[in-house]
């Protein structure tokens, strides 16, 4: 007896497809209409800069109250609505609020912390441009975020309008990238270069790929952490006419891996961008193996590399941030085997004073015993090796 014909069921859902489902909570914007919400350039407008605007989204603790006055003229405060919708009104260790809202401890500066912790100034053969490794260049073409988070290694200049990059200076960098053949990668950051209106970016990635030798332009944004709108159509168009274009962003915790960035990270991907993540360890946001397992899972979905895990800089000011190493040697050790080796990322210092990156691992017991080395895997387990 044949069995009765089926009416075909809904398509079955894809893995991750959870991800892009829905929206985030809009907290106090909750009535704004949709075509203003999902528009980057109202959230630059109407982002959160005054202790009364704050209010209006979380509980400040006294702390918070007396550190967004105190820092005011070091390190000012800007957070879009949609970032702020992310934080946790009642919990002043909330990790999205610990990034975004002032904090007392970034009036102390420690022995050994560093205005310009990397050195970029003194690799700076013209204003904004770092020349520090053989073959790359850092060009620096705005001092504007739609966050100013409060780990920032350039603390320095970002928020500052006196940084701000002029066209003389971009038109300084450009010449200086055009006349240095032995320049092949060039990484395009701020601030945010995002910042930047579609028409600048365009002719700005439009003159890199006009230079013989820049093989590869890497663009260095946080806006699809703390504001997804900004990624639209018409700009990935535009931006995806000059490939390749390395996307280098920078999750930090769980709570920023929304619908809305998800869908922005799947955008670039589709657009046949090369997307990675540079997470910063951070203490009370992120020092824990299962907190930076979730998030890389997460940007594995969405076609995103776990790249970096880098070592908080000893940047003036965000010294209660920074963990000891053996924090990250232990992160990694916990992800090494344990996930795949795509959601491992290179556990790297940022020497200062412009020594450049150095990995760090765990160590895995190396040694040698006449022509044979000995060494562990991820669970302790001892195996040998041909030395020679």
């Amino acid at each position: 007896m044949s069995a009765p014909p089926t009416t075909p069921g809904p398509p079955a859902q894809r893995r991750g497809d959870l991800d892009v489902q829905g929206c985030s909570p809009r907290g106090p914007w909750a009535d704004v209409d949709e075509r203003d919400w999902t528009d980057w350039r109202w959230q630059q407008q109407h982002r959160i800069r005054t202790l009364r605007q704050l209010e209006r989204v979380v509980d400040p603790s006294p702390g918070e109250v007396r550190a967004i006055e105190a820092t005011a003229d070091r390190f000012r405060m800007a957070i879009t609505p949609y970032y702020a919708a992310l934080m946790d009104p009642d919990d002043p260790e909330c990790p999205v609020r610990r990034q975004a809202v002032p904090h007392l401890d970034e009036l102390t500066v420690r022995e050994g912390d560093l205005a310009d912790p990397l050195g970029e100034e003194g690799y700076m053969p013209v204003p904004g441009i770092t020349h520090r490794y053989p073959d790359r260049v850092l060009y620096y073409v705005t001092h504007n975020c739609p966050v100013y988070c409060r780990h920032c290694t350039r603390k320095r200049k970002v928020a500052d309008p006196r940084s701000a990059a002029s066209h003389d200076q971009l038109d300084l960098g450009m010449a200086y990238i055009q006349d240095h053949p032995e320049v092949r990668d060039v990484l395009v950051s701020g601030g945010d270069p995002l910042s930047l209106s579609d028409d600048r970016l365009d002719a700005l990635l439009g003159a890199l790929a006009q230079v013989p030798h820049v093989e590869m332009v890497r663009l260095c944004t946080r806006n699809p952490v703390t504001l997804p709108f900004r990624l639209t159509e018409a700009l990935v168009s535009r931006l995806r006419a000059h490939q390749p274009v390395f996307v280098h962003t920078h999750f930090n915790h769980p709570r920023e891996c929304t619908p809305e960035a998800a869908r922005c990270l799947r955008m670039l991907a589709d657009a046949g961008f090369s997307v990675a993540n540079q997470m910063v360890l951070l203490r009370g946001v992120n020092d824990d193996a299962d907190v930076v397992r979730e998030v890389n899972h997460w940007l594995l979905r969405q076609r995103c590399r776990p790249y970096y895990l880098f070592q908080a800089d000893l940047a003036e000011g965000i010294s209660h941030f920074r963990t000891p190493v053996a924090v990250g040697l232990e992160i990694l050790r916990a992800l090494r085997g344990h996930t795949s080796g795509m959601a491992s990322p290179h556990y790297v210092i940022d020497a200062p004073g412009g020594g450049g990156k150095i990995p760090l691992v765990p160590d895995y017991g190396l040694r040698r015993e006449q022509d044979t080395l000995v060494f562990e895997n991820y669970l302790g387990q001892t195996y040998r090796y041909p030395a020679d």
